[in-house]
């Protein structure tokens, strides 16, 4: 019944996230990104309409070179007809002029709305997502080790470099890659360690709870559940942090964590006596 309980606060949906305030988030978001899309695809169509208007300007330009190279032959026609046709290739030109100038206006104007857009969007997402899509390319740009021991390895390598992004992006690689295999309980932990390294609580108790659910033969699941105490005593949830350490003990009484749990167990213990009374024996 005690392992029971535990476990049951690693299944409860939104124990430690703030959902609604997320998918609000995700919403503002989401419209700035719809928002950015459709300005993207309107800068495409102006510069497409810019590429298109260029050659009709070579075009002309071209026309009105060849008509000043064959001045003496236009010099034996009427001048009223010279004009009339310069004319007229000077008001396309201008013409033309005009529409390059409408169209470089625009995607300005666009390229200046992008760039407030990012600016929204960014800090709506926060420097975080800006060091996760670094720590992506960063972690794309990694060989991966074929062997499933080596990849671990790697993964753990890069966090003990404090490199937790990347570290992250591989340990949930390898649970995609080897989902059935006993070490997925040992990427749980290594997750769980990159968030409790930076003092995030709830995430790494997710981490460690998936372990301790789903992978309690895994050698790291001693530590896990010390993990777990520690969390919780710091989220503010005695009980919880208790029963964590009273499962290890009765899981796992041979292990070296089971000894660090029976010492804190003792301590809470000690910590809950009344005070002696005055004039008692000691």
């Amino acid at each position: 019944m005690r392992r029971l309980a535990l476990l049951a606060l690693f299944v409860l949906p939104g124990c430690f996230y703030p959902a609604d305030r997320g998918r609000a988030l995700e919403a503002k978001v989401d419209r700035l990104g719809a928002d950015s899309a459709q300005m993207q695809a309107e800068l495409k169509e102006a510069r497409e309409q810019l590429a298109a208007t260029l050659p009709k300007i070579d075009e002309k330009i071209g026309q009105v070179t060849k008509a000043l190279d064959g001045l003496d032959t236009a010099s034996r026609r009427k001048d009223a007809d010279i004009g009339i046709q310069f004319q007229k290739t000077v008001e396309d030109l201008a013409q033309l002029r005009g529409q390059v100038e409408t169209y470089l206006h625009k995607i300005t104007e666009l390229e200046t709305a992008l760039g407030a857009q990012d600016q929204k969007l960014l800090a709506l997402q926060g420097t975080a997502a800006v060091k996760e899509a670094e720590a992506k390319k960063k972690a794309e740009a990694l060989q991966r080790p074929a062997d499933k021991d080596d990849f671990l390895a790697l993964a753990r390598t890069k966090a003990k470099e404090g490199e937790v992004l990347v570290a992250r992006q591989l340990f949930n690689e390898f649970m995609k890659k080897w989902p059935k295999d006993a070490l997925v309980g040992e990427a749980y932990f290594g997750l769980g360690e990159t968030y409790f390294g930076e003092s995030k609580w709830a995430e790494a108790v997710s981490e460690y709870g998936k372990l301790a659910k789903d992978y309690p033969k895994t050698p790291s699941a001693p530590d896990a559940y010390l993990r777990l105490s520690e969390c919780f005593a710091q989220l503010k949830m005695k009980d919880e942090s208790r029963l964590a350490l009273e499962e290890l003990v009765a899981s796992y009484p041979k292990s070296a964590a089971a000894k660090t749990a029976k010492e804190r167990i003792a301590e809470l213990d000690k910590a809950k006596a009344p005070p002696p009374k005055k004039g008692a024996k000691k």
